[in-house]
């Protein structure tokens, strides 16, 4: 993770992360996908002063696809409690996160990345641990509700 801090080339004072800008093509390098099956992969885009990872998470079903989504929203919405989170995510992607020239002068490299393996993890387990919980309530109301005609 070399970021160096580079002005705009197109309009003087300013200094955008350029794999959002997208306004000099030599600032950007080639993205790099990784990706453990067509479900779960996380696309990275470096650029010259900024890095955009993108994250798409393991939907098995339509109840983890509805838990993905609520979950991801509801982290997005408050994005500048995480700093790197992107507000939107890239489109096939579930979450993004921005890291650019400043964040890594700010902060350690090595935390930051820790911090995003780390967040991968926990999404995983966090919906996974939903899934249980909604499974095992739905189970109760059944029973109860069964129970009402026996």
């Amino acid at each position: 993770m070399c970021l160096e801090n580079f002005s705009s080339q197109v309009v003087e004072r300013h200094n955008k992360p350029e794999i959002e800008a997208q306004t000099t093509k030599e600032a950007l390098l080639t993205p790099v996908q990784i990706s453990r099956n067509e479900n779960e992969k996380v696309l990275v885009e470096p650029s010259i002063n900024s890095i955009r990872i993108s994250i798409k998470i393991k939907q098995a079903d339509d109840l983890e696809r509805i838990l993905c989504a609520t979950f991801t929203r509801f982290l997005m919405m408050r994005a500048e409690n995480f700093v790197v989170l992107r507000r939107k995510a890239i489109k096939g992607y579930d979450i993004s996160f921005l890291i650019t020239n400043f964040h890594t002068e700010q902060m350690y490299k090595h935390k930051l990345v820790d911090f995003i393996i780390q967040f991968m993890e926990e999404v995983d387990k966090e919906i996974s641990e939903m899934k249980l919980s909604i499974n095992a309530r739905a189970r109760i109301v059944a029973e109860s509700y069964l129970q009402q005609f026996s």
